[in-house]
């Protein structure tokens, strides 16, 4: 199996210029975790992490009403807080090594990338998902077997 196989193909990106606020409102709504920070060509040039979006909150620690908190992330750009140096597979990188890479360095998504574009997005939920389908095939003709016993 490879990257490909299981990748989230239409991915949610930002940009560099957006602010935080608008992060914020899509990690809530759409309960993403991960997201790719691409230039005008699609590139990409890095990541922004729910983490990334906590650490930037100072809501947390001075106990800010939501409104204000909203109005403290609309002045921070994305390339503030966003981590540059990302680590991605291309399509073609083995489902192995793309999990063993995210246990390793303990990420929670690897972006796929092809000529320097971003492709997809492999998380820990696909892996996971990957995972039960696997098992489930795998259970399925230990079943049929034992059916086909109870038959006889």
């Amino acid at each position: 199996m490879k990257a490909k196989d299981i990748m989230q193909k239409d991915v949610l990106t930002l940009r560099v210029d957006d602010d935080l606020d608008i992060v914020d409102n899509v990690m809530a709504l759409g309960r993403i975790r991960h997201l790719p920070i691409v230039d005008r060509h699609e590139r990409l040039v890095g990541i922004l992490t729910q983490r990334d979006l906590l650490r930037a909150s100072v809501a947390s620690v001075f106990g800010l009403r939501r409104s204000t908190e909203r109005e403290w992330l609309a002045g921070i750009p994305v390339r503030q807080v966003m981590s540059s140096d990302v680590t991605s597979v291309r399509p073609d990188a083995e489902l192995a090594e793309v999990v063993d890479l995210m246990v390793r360095k303990k990420f929670g998504c690897l972006p796929v990338v092809e000529d320097g574009r971003l492709v997809g997005l492999v998380t820990e939920t696909d892996c996971l998902l990957c995972l039960r389908d696997l098992l489930a095939s795998k259970a399925e003709p230990a079943a049929t077997e034992r059916d086909a016993d109870l038959e006889c």
